[in-house]
């Protein structure tokens, strides 16, 4: 019996790798294709009067990238990211832990409101929201009514946050990105939080430990992988985007739209590819520091 079925057993598990072969195949012959040909175009040159490619290899393009004005381009971006990135952690915490520990109808109906969101066109909530943002809109609206009109006022003429409104600030960017992007924190949280086993916390609370002391120690270490997730989520889609940066928000570039402006109005494929380049280093460093914290231990 045994020696009947020890051949089947050996030959079992190459089955899932025969199934998934071609597909790991074809994707990853795109995305490293993609990859080289993005690195290859960033290490060519162009033409200044006839806009072509030029032959031949240089480094022209990433040293542009070093440029005052580029290197502000790429941090403001970055601390952008960066804070876009805290807010929804901090926002998402609670409630996907409300998710986690709710049952039945409830929790289908939370889930229901955390998702609803992206049933609309991604273009439609940017848009929504800079009506809402808008000098006439409907912020600026309770604000005045409620005699908050000055602070607004003030916070649209803080140095780095503000703009002639909410719908041309900085401010008013965050906003919208943290809107935008909160989903995709809120899911990866709450399916870490909900394998935290509700015993753990009980006895944490048996063993004296104050409610802070429980988070610190017990619920957030489980919750990392989660966490990070979730961050590499808005983080990385943060770096990226250009819609949001182009529709709502102060004047000056994002990453995302300095590569989309070069390679179509400037015609300039080189430093496009070179500025794509920097989300993919930033974001495989982040990884990288995650994975040494141990961030994916618990995966």
């Amino acid at each position: 019996m045994s020696a009947a079925t020890d051949p089947i057993r050996r030959r079992v598990p190459l089955w899932p790798l025969l199934l998934l072969a071609p597909p790991l195949l074809w994707l990853g012959a795109l995305y490293l294709g993609s990859l080289l040909g993005l690195l290859g175009y960033g290490l060519r040159a162009v033409d200044d009067f006839t806009g072509q490619v030029l032959p031949g290899f240089t480094l022209a393009s990433f040293r542009a990238l070093f440029v005052p004005s580029n290197v502000d381009i790429i941090r403001r971006t970055v601390v952008m990211a960066a804070a876009v990135t805290v807010a929804c952690a901090l926002i998402a915490f609670p409630i996907a832990q409300l998710i986690a520990r709710s049952r039945g109808p409830r929790k289908a109906t939370l889930l229901l409101l955390v998702t609803l969101p992206l049933w609309a066109s991604y273009l439609v909530r940017v848009y929504a929201w800079r009506l809402i943002l808008a000098q006439e809109g409907v912020i600026r609206y309770f604000a005045d009514r409620l005699g908050l009109g000055g602070v607004l006022d003030a916070v649209l003429a803080t140095p780095g946050l503000g703009g002639t409104s909410l719908a041309n600030s900085s401010l008013g960017m965050f906003l919208v990105f943290v809107y935008v992007w909160l989903p995709y924190m809120i899911l990866p949280l709450q399916a870490a939080l909900e394998r935290v086993p509700a015993s753990l916390m009980q006895a944490s609370a048996d063993l004296g430990a104050r409610p802070a002391q429980t988070f610190r120690r017990v619920l957030f270490p489980l919750a990392l992988p989660g966490l990070a997730a979730g961050s590499i989520f808005t983080f990385s889609l943060t770096l990226g985007d250009y819609i949001i940066p182009s529709v709502v928000g102060a004047p000056g570039f994002f990453i995302g739209q300095m590569v989309y402006t070069q390679q179509g109005a400037a015609n300039n494929l080189p430093l496009a590819a070179a500025f794509s380049v920097v989300p993919i280093l930033i974001v495989t460093a982040y990884l990288g520091l995650a994975r040494r914290l141990g961030a994916f231990d618990a995966l």
